[in-house]
C-alpha cells in the first residue's frame, strides 16, 4: 500500500518501495498535473540507494502520461529541487528521497507549482488516483530533459544574505552533511559569492547511501564524530549539520556540544528581526515555547500547525510569514521559498554569528534572558515491531493522568497528545506517519526535569 505521511510516501526499499509502486505513485502525481492544467515537471533524487534509478523510472512514467519533463542530472538537496520547480516554470515536481529516514527508506516527495511541499489537499488528490495503472514508456516518444539550476540558486541564495556580514565572520566553520545530498553546497556557494576566505571545513561530503552508520538525521546519537571534532574547539566555531536531503538543520558549538532545532529556529528569528525583516511567526505544535514567547516579546504574530512542513508551506502561501519552522529541523524563511532549506540556514547561522560576534552558545543565553525563559528539551523515539503497536501504545494515552508528580493543566490534540503541565512544562506523544515508532517529546527548565519527564512518559506507556 502506497500511503502518503507528513512529508511524501516513505518505504522500505525492495519491500513497498519498489520501482512498480514508484510507477504507481509517478502516474497518480501525472494525474494530479494534467487535471490542473500542467504540463511541465521536475524531478531529482538524493544520494541512496538506487535513488538514481527511482527517479528515472518516476520520469519515464510522469514523460509517459503526456508531461514534458526535466530530470536532475545528478543527486542534488531537496529545496534545490524545490527551487527548481519555481526556476523552471513547472507545475511541480518529484523528489526521490526519504529524508532522514534509515538507509533501507526510500521516498517519494511532492512539491507544488510554488516550489515548496505539496499541501495536504493536493495530497489528498493525488491518493485518489493511486488505482490507475501507469502508461508504457517509449524513449523515442517520450524524450527527458536533464536540468542544472546550482548557478541560479546560488543567485538567488545571495539575494537573501548579506555578504558584507559574511566577509566579516572570524571563526572556523564546519558543514556535515551526513554523507547526503547537501555535500559541497555550502562550499559551493562560499566559492561563487566571493567568500572562499572563510575557514570551513566540511565533514562527510562524500556521497554514502549508508550515511557512515548513521541515520541521516541531525540528532546527538548520530553526530559522534562532529561532536568529537568540535570538543577542542572554542570561540565562535560550530558546525552546521543537513539531514540526507539537507532540508532540515542541526549544529553543534565550540565544545562539542548539540545546537537543537528549537534554539537555531530562536537565533534565526531573532537575528532576521534585528535585519529589519518582519511577519509573522510560524510553529509546529512541537515546538519549544520559548518560540511563542519571542516572537509575542518581539510584537510578531504566532501560529501553531499541526507536525508536517505542509502546514508551514500552507500558512506561507497565504503570504507576510517571517519564518517558520519545526522541531525536527525544517525551517522556512521569508523571501525564499515556501519551503525548509538546510543550506540557506546554515548560511545564516553564519550570518547571525558573523554579524553579533557571539557564538551560537551566547546568542541563545541572551534569548533566554530576554524570554525569561530556560529551555531544555530532549525526544526518545521508540522503535516498536509493527504499527498495529504503535497504535495500542497511543490508546493508553486518551485519558490524562499526573505525571512525575505534576498535574496535567491543559491538552493539546492537534497532532499526537501534547500535556501542558505547571511552569511552561510539557510532554508530548506522537505516533510517526512513516515509520513504526512513537516519539516522546519533553521540554521543562532543566536537563534533569527532562529526562524525569522522559521516563515518567515511558513509565505510562507501560514500556
Amino acid at each position: 500500500m502506497i500511503k502518503f505521511g507528513t512529508d511524501g510516501w516513505r518505504d522500505l526499499i525492495a519491500d513497498q518501495f519498489t520501482f512498480e509502486n514508484v510507477r504507481k505513485a509517478a502516474r497518480a502525481y501525472a494525474l494530479h498535473i494534467l487535471q490542473a492544467g500542467g504540463k511541465r515537471v521536475v524531478v531529482g533524487h538524493d544520494t541512496r540507494f538506487m535513488a538514481d534509478r527511482f527517479a528515472r523510472v518516476a520520469a519515464e512514467t510522469l514523460s509517459a502520461s503526456g508531461l514534458e519533463v526535466h530530470l536532475s542530472g545528478t543527486h542534488l538537496p531537496t529545496p534545490v529541487l524545490s527551487f527548481a520547480v519555481k526556476h523552471l516554470h513547472a507545475q511541480g515536481g518529484v523528489m526521490i528521497s526519504a529524508s532522514h529516514n534509515p538507509p533501507e527508506y526510500c521516498g517519494f516527495k511532492l512539491k507544488g507549482f510554488y516550489g515548496g511541499s505539496a499541501t495536504p489537499e493536493m495530497v489528498q488528490n493525488v491518493e485518489s488516483h493511486l488505482g490507475d495503472l501507469p502508461p508504457a514508456f517509449d524513449s523515442n516518444l517520450h524524450p527527458i530533459q536533464t536540468f542544472d539550476v546550482q548557478e541560479a540558486y546560488y543567485k538567488h541564495l545571495s539575494t537573501l544574505l548579506d555578504l558584507d556580514i559574511l566577509r566579516g565572520f572570524a571563526g572556523t566553520f564546519y558543514h556535515d552533511s551526513m554523507g547526503g545530498s547537501g555535500g559541497g553546497w555550502v562550499s559551493g556557494f562560499l566559492k561563487f559569492a566571493g567568500l572562499e576566505h572563510i575557514a570551513l571545513q566540511e565533514i562527510h561530503a562524500a556521497p554514502d547511501p549508508m550515511f557512515y552508520g548513521v541515520n541521516p538525521e541531525p540528532l546527538p546519537q548520530n553526530l559522534a564524530h562532529t561532536m568529537g571534532i568540535l570538543k577542542g574547539q572554542t570561540g565562535l566555531a560550530f558546525a552546521a549539520v543537513t539531514d540526507g536531503d539537507a532540508d532540515r538543520i542541526g549544529a553543534v558549538t565550540a565544545g562539542g556540544d548539540f545546537f537543537n532545532s528549537h534554539q537555531i529556529f530562536a537565533v534565526l528569528l531573532k537575528h532576521l528581526y534585528d535585519r529589519g525583516l518582519r511577519g509573522k511567526v510560524v510553529q509546529t505544535v512541537s515546538v519549544s515555547r520559548l518560540i511563542a514567547v519571542l516572537a509575542e516579546k518581539l510584537g510578531l504574530e504566532v501560529t501553531t500547525t499541526p507536525i508536517g512542513f505542509k502546514y508551514i508551506t500552507e500558512e506561507m502561501l497565504q503570504g507576510d510569514v517571517l519564518i517558520g519552522g519545526e522541531e525536527s529541523g525544517g525551517i522556512g524563511i521569508k523571501g525564499h521559498l515556501p519551503e525548509r532549506d538546510g543550506i540557506l540556514n546554515a548560511l545564516l547561522m553564519l550570518e547571525a554569528v558573523a554579524h553579533s560576534g557571539k557564538s551560537l552558545s551566547e546568542l541563545f543565553a541572551d534569548l533566554e534572558a530576554f524570554t525569561g525563559v530556560r529551555h531544555a528539551y530532549d525526544r526518545i523515539d521508540l522503535k516498536l515491531p509493527s504499527l498495529q503497536v504503535k497504535d495500542q501504545l497511543m490508546q493508553k494515552l486518551n485519558t490524562p493522568q499526573p505525571i512525575a508528580g505534576r498535574e496535567v493543566h491543559n491538552i493539546d490534540l492537534r497532532d499526537g497528545i501534547k500535556w501542558f503541565l505547571s511552569d511552561g512544562t510539557w510532554i508530548m506523544f506522537r505516533a510517526s506517519g512513516t515509520e513504526p515508532v512513537l516519539r516522546v517529546y519533553a521540554e521543562a527548565a532543566s536537563p534533569e526535569e527532562v529526562q524525569t519527564l522522559l521516563q515518567a512518559g515511558l513509565n505510562h506507556l507501560g514500556v
